[in-house]
C-alpha cells in the first residue's frame, strides 16, 4: 500500500493539506495575537494620557500624596488597569495595587527610560512584584515652561496583565486548531475518494498491463471522461488491441514453424550470438543425445560433445556464411553419417543475431550406396564364376574337336550346372526383386502352416538322406492358420530347410517345427550344423552374406535364401531370427500373426 501510486497521491495530498492547516493557524493566531497586543497598547496609552492628565496637578513637591494615590486607586479599580505615578527621580508616587513606600525605584525600567527620551514607551515584561507578565505604557508629563519645556515633572504609567490576552489567544488558538483539524479531516476524506476516483484508472490499467505481461491479452480497462486519464485509458485499450492482434498472429506463425521443425526428419538446432541454444528439435536431440527442454539457454558445447555441430555453428556465427559439411557419429546400434548445413540468422537489420544447423541423417544413403555395391559386385562375382566355367569348357571343346567322347560328356555336363546355377541365381534375384516391389505385394488368405511345412520336409528329405542327415517335423494337430500367400511360404520353408542340410554335416540333424505363442505363428528349423558367430548373426540376412565363402561355394546356393526368407516375413507382417552357438548349431524362426481358424 506504501508503495502504491494511490498511497503516494494521497500522501502527499495529506502532508499538503496537513502544512497548509498548520501554516495558516500559526499565521492567523500570530496576526490575532499581534492586533491583540497592539489593541492593548493603545488602550493602555489612552489611559495614560488620562492618567497624565489627572496626575499633572498632583506632582507639585506641596500637593498631598493621599489624594493622588487615592485617585489612582480609585481610577485602577474602577477601568481593572494598574496605574502608576512616578516621580522625576524614579520614586514611585502612587500606584493602584501597591504600596508606593514598598515599591523601588522605576526610573531605569524600560518603559520609563524610553518615555524619558521619546515622551511615550511600552514594553513586556515579567512584574517581580506581581511574579505575572504585564504589558506596560509609560508616559512623560511634561515640565511647566512653555509647550512643556523644562525637566518632566515625572511619569505615569499603565499596565495590564497579559492574562487574559493569553486566555484570549489560547481560545483563539484552540478554535483555530480545532477548525483546522476539522478542515483537514473533512479536506482527508474528500481527498481520499478524490484519490481514489484519480487513482482507479491508473490501477485497472496497471493492472491489465501486469496480466498482458503474464500472457493474458484480454484484460480490458473501462475509463470514463475527457480528460488525459481518460485519453490514456482509450490509448492503452488500443494499444492492448493491437498488442493482443500481433501476439496472436506471432504465436500461430510461432506454433506453425514449431510444428515445421517438429514435423522435418532433419534435425534442426539454432543458437544466439553467444553460442546459446535457443531451439533444438526432437530429431536433433536424438542424434545429438541431448534433452530438448534442459538444452535451451546453455551454451551448445555444453549440450552435446559433437564436435562437428559445434564447429560448423561457430564458423557461420564468426564467417556469416553458410558451411556445409559431412560427419560420422558413433553411435549404437552403428555410426551415423550426416550432412551438417549451418547458416547465419539475421534480425530485420540484418545484423547476424545467431546461427542454425540442419542435421540431415545420411546414413541410410551410404548404406545403400554401400549395399548397391556390395550387390553389384557379388552378382558380378556370382555370374562371372559359371561364365568363366562355361566359356572354359566351350573353348576346351572348340580347340579339340576330336577329344574322347567321355571328355566331351565331362565338359558338356559342367557347362549344364554352371547354366543352372545361373538359372537358379537369376530366379531367386526375379523372386527378390518381386517381394520388395510393390506389385508383387505378396497375396494375402488364410493358410495352414502346416501343409507348406509337411510338403517342404517330404520333398527336402530325400535331399538330407543323400547328404546322410536326417529331417524331422514336428506339427502340432490342430491347424496353424496365417494369412500369407501358400506358394511364398513354401519358398520361405524351403531355403530355411536348404539351408539347414547345406550347413549340417553327415550324420545330423535337422527339426521342423510348427507352433502357435499367443498371438504368433511360429516356424523354427533347427540344426546340429557349423552354427554361426555373434559378429555374422546381425548380417547373415543380407544378400550374398556368407559366413564361410569357400564352405558356401562347394555346398552350392545363390546366397541369396536368408535374404529371401527375411523379405517374405516382413511382406506377411511377421519377423526372421536366428540363434546360433559356433560348433553346436543354429535355430532360424519365423514369427508370423496368427489367424483364429474360424476366419
Amino acid at each position: 500500500m506504501i508503495r502504491s501510486f494511490l498511497a503516494k497521491l494521497y500522501a502527499g495530498y495529506a502532508v499538503l493539506v496537513v502544512i497548509t492547516a498548520l501554516l495558516i493557524g500559526v499565521l492567523v493566531s500570530g496576526r490575532i495575537e499581534q492586533d491583540s497586543l497592539e489593541d492593548v497598547a493603545s488602550e493602555l496609552r489612552a489611559q495614560a494620557h488620562l492618567l497624565a492628565a489627572i496626575a499633572e496637578p498632583t506632582l507639585d513637591r506641596h500637593a498631598d500624596r493621599a489624594i493622588l494615590q487615592d485617585r489612582v486607586g480609585q481610577l485602577g479599580r474602577e477601568l481593572g488597569t494598574r496605574f502608576t505615578v512616578i516621580g522625576p527621580d524614579g520614586l514611585v508616587l502612587a500606584d493602584s495595587d501597591e504600596e508606593p513606600a514598598r515599591m523601588d525605584d522605576h526610573g531605569e525600567r524600560p518603559e520609563v527610560l524610553g518615555a524619558r527620551t521619546g515622551g511615550e514607551a511600552t514594553a513586556v515584561r515579567w512584574s517581580s512584584t506581581l511574579e505575572r507578565r504585564l504589558m506596560y505604557v509609560a508616559v512623560v508629563v511634561p515640565g511647566a515652561g512653555p509647550d512643556g519645556a523644562g525637566e518632566p515633572r515625572g511619569y505615569v504609567r499603565t499596565a495590564l496583565p497579559l492574562t487574559v490576552i493569553d486566555e484570549r489567544l489560547a481560545f483563539i488558538r484552540a478554535s483555530v486548531f480545532a477548525g483546522a483539524v476539522l478542515g483537514v479531516a473533512v479536506a482527508l476524506v474528500l481527498g481520499w475518494f478524490l484519490a481514489r476516483r484519480f487513482s482507479r484508472p491508473l490501477t485497472e490499467m496497471t493492472e491489465a498491463a501486469v496480466a498482458m505481461a503474464a500472457g493474458d491479452y484480454d484484460r480490458t480497462v473501462t475509463v470514463k471522461g475527457h480528460d488525459e486519464v481518460a485519453r490514456l485509458g482509450e490509448a492503452f485499450r488500443e494499444m492492448a488491441t493491437q498488442l493482443r492482434d500481433r501476439m496472436n498472429t506471432i504465436t500461430r506463425h510461432r506454433n506453425r514453424l514449431l510444428a515445421i521443425l517438429g514435423s522435418m526428419v532433419e534435425g534442426v538446432v539454432a543458437i544466439d550470438r553467444e553460442e546459446r541454444v535457443v531451439h533444438l528439435n526432437a530429431v536433433a536431440a536424438q542424434i545429438l543425445r541431448a534433452v530438448p527442454g534442459e538444452s535451451v539457454g546453455r551454451r551448445i558445447w555444453e549440450v552435446t560433445r559433437v564436435r562437428e555441430v559445434c564447429d560448423v555453428l561457430a564458423e557461420a556465427l564468426r564467417e556469416t556464411r553458410d558451411v556445409q559439411r559431412e560427419a560420422r557419429l558413433a553411435a549404437s546400434p552403428r555410426d551415423l553419417v550426416v550432412q551438417l548445413r549451418a547458416a547465419p540468422l539475421r534480425d530485420g537489420r540484418g545484423e547476424v543475431v545467431g546461427a542454425v544447423v540442419v542435421i540431415h541423417d545420411d546414413t541410410e544413403r551410404h548404406q545403400l550406396d554401400a549395399m548397391r555395391r556390395d550387390f553389384v559386385a557379388n552378382v558380378s562375382h556370382e555370374i562371372k564364376t559359371p561364365l568363366t566355367v562355361i566359356r572354359g569348357a566351350v573353348e576346351t571343346l572348340l580347340d579339340d574337336p576330336d577329344a574322347p567322347p567321355e571328355v566331351t560328356k565331362r565338359f558338356l555336363e559342367k557347362s549344364v550346372a554352371q547354366c543352372e546355377r545361373l538359372s537358379s541365381l537369376l530366379t531367386d534375384l526375379l523372386a527378390l526383386s518381386r517381394i520388395e516391389s510393390e506389385e508383387g505385394a505378396v497375396e494375402r488368405v488364410a493358410v495352414d502352416l502346416r501343409k507348406p511345412v509337411r510338403e517342404c520336409v517330404s520333398r527336402l528329405s530325400t535331399e538330407g538322406e543323400k547328404s546322410g542327415i536326417t529331417v524331422e517335423v514336428d506339427v502340432p494337430e490342430l491347424p496353424v492358420v496365417v494369412s500369407g500367400d501358400e506358394e511364398a511360404l513354401r519358398q520361405l520353408t524351403d531355403n530355411l530347410v536348404l539351408n539347414a542340410i547345406k550347413y549340417t554335416s553327415e550324420g545330423g540333424r535337422v527339426w521342423v517345427r510348427v507352433r502357435t505363442e499367443g498371438s504368433e505363428a511360429i516356424l523354427e528349423v533347427e540344426d546340429t550344423g557349423i552354427g554361426i558367430e555373434p559378429r555374422h548373426q546381425e548380417r547373415i540376412f543380407e544378400r550374398f552374406y556368407r559366413v564361410d565363402k569357400a564352405r558356401s561355394r562347394a555346398v552350392g546356393g545363390t546366397g541369396l535364401g536368408l535374404a529371401i526368407v527375411k523379405h517374405i516375413a516382413i511382406a506377411l507382417d511377421g519377423r526372421a531370427t536366428v540363434e546360433s552357438v559356433p560348433g553346436k548349431g543354429s535355430t532360424f524362426r519365423v514369427s508370423l500373426p496368427a489367424r483364429s481358424p474360424s476366419d
